[in-house]
């Protein structure tokens, strides 16, 4: 499924859901005021304070964990940059004969690399990009190593070569792990829960008036279903609204400095 339809499907169960929570508490304040009209709202402003305090506690976190996670994977495309384009300048290092042949399988990499991101949401397309990257990877090793040992490399290759080279392929892993962390599903099903169950204190207490206050409930509904909808498209910035994508201009640049 499409990862955008995905949070737009929770994010618009959630306000529909809040709204008939909102309108069912409000019937069950109607009833129970009916019956009670001196204890029907006795302790019910403790439990909805809490209740409330609670949720905007989780929603908090949870935002502040997306966006961290967000900013994050920002950073790591600026690493992996750095490493490339430090392991590439370090071919000057290595025989001369040895340098165009590994400077081609850079730019292969590298476009590579880009492709399996251009590819997005096609996880398919990008996951073959990806490993058409790592085959390339395992080919740059061999060489630069067998490169840096053979004669004519500078003394201190194998020192400087190989770990920028580690550093390359390091980094390719901790990125490809990135994407894949996010808060457990249990805390969505909380959100989702604490979300209904405070529209439902809401709507009871919302039986005190005469009539319903249609402006209040879909201002309730909308902003909360809003927020945990850009706290889901956060979590997924190659594959929904929010993007990352303007960050790859420096792996871009970085090609076009590869001739």
């Amino acid at each position: 499924m499409n990862y955008t339809l995905y949070g737009f499907l929770f994010a618009a169960g959630l306000f529909f859901g809040m709204l008939i929570l909102l309108e069912g508490g409000r019937r069950l304040g109607v009833r129970r005021m009916a019956r009670d009209p001196e204890g029907a709202f006795a302790g019910v402003g403790t439990v909805e304070a809490a209740i409330f305090g609670l949720l905007g506690l989780l929603m908090a976190f949870t935002f502040l964990g997306a966006a961290s996670r967000f900013d994050a994977r920002r950073q790591l495309i600026v690493e992996e940059t750095n490493d490339i384009g430090t392991a590439y300048l370090r071919i000057d290092l290595l025989p001369v004969d040895a340098q165009a042949a590994l400077r081609e399988i850079f730019r292969r990499y590298l476009d590579a690399r880009l492709e399996a991101y251009r590819k997005l949401p096609d996880i398919a397309a990008a996951k073959e990009a990806l490993a058409k990257a790592n085959e390339l990877q395992g080919e740059i090793w061999r060489q630069a190593v067998a490169a840096s040992r053979a004669p004519g490399a500078s003394p201190e290759a194998p020192l400087v070569v190989v770990p920028a080279l580690n550093a390359m392929i390091d980094i390719t892993t901790t990125r490809t792990m990135a994407t894949q962390m996010h808060p457990p599903t249990i805390v969505f099903a909380m959100l989702f829960g604490l979300a209904v169950t405070s529209a439902l204190l809401a709507g009871y207490a919302m039986a005190k008036g005469r009539s319903r206050s249609w402006l209040h409930m879909l201002c309730l509904a909308f902003v909360t279903a809003v927020v945990v909808f850009v706290i889901i498209d956060l979590e997924a910035p190659r594959l929904g609204f929010v993007r990352i994508d303007a960050f790859d201009q420096a792996l871009v640049k970085l090609r076009e400095s590869m001739k």
